[in-house]
């Protein structure tokens, strides 16, 4: 009877992971602080494989950084906004100038350019009302293109989580 020893792969994009890669990512998001002996410990690699796979995972670019997330209303930023923007052309020149200003605001958590009923939206932090209106007024009224603003306010954040369903990664047996 011949036993195959060889671990299960998925390729994404274009390179191979194993399942180590894999619980390496998922430990990593859960804790990016973590040493690179107490990972290697936890998968029951050799510190210096640990190493080679971190490294290998961050050259191809599926670790992209490492951060601190910060509790915003700790820190004052009671006011998490969506403002959805309707753009009166979807000339090129048009949006990517847009695309540009959004960059410039460090208000600006996130924005998408979507499909559907807007086209783009935006997630913003800010400490109260009166800095949404002046942000509204300021920072995206005046901009050329923009044909419509809507807001809506956050009640509840019911889930926010940067973690990716590791998970799920079907591995090809």
């Amino acid at each position: 009877m011949l036993i195959d020893t060889q671990p299960f792969l998925t390729k994404i994009d274009g390179m191979d992971y194993d399942e180590i890669d894999l619980k390496i990512l998922a430990a990593i998001q859960e804790d990016s602080r973590l040493s690179n002996a107490e990972l290697a410990r936890r998968l029951n690699l050799s510190p210096p494989a640990t190493h080679a796979r971190m490294r290998k995972l961050e050259d191809a670019g599926v670790i992209k950084k490492y951060v601190t997330l910060l509790d915003r209303d700790k820190l004052g930023f009671d006011l998490l906004c969506f403002i959805h923007i309707r753009m009166h052309v979807h000339e090129l020149n048009s949006l990517e100038s847009f695309q540009r200003h959004v960059l410039s605001l460090e208000q600006v958590l996130e924005c998408h350019h979507l499909t559907g009923q807007y086209d783009y939206v935006l997630k913003v932090a800010l400490r109260n009302r009166q800095d949404l209106q002046d942000f509204v007024r300021t920072s995206l009224v005046p901009l050329r293109g923009v044909a419509q603003i809507t807001t809506s306010v956050l009640l509840e954040e019911v889930k926010s989580t940067p973690v990716l369903p590791i998970n799920h990664v079907k591995m090809d047996k």
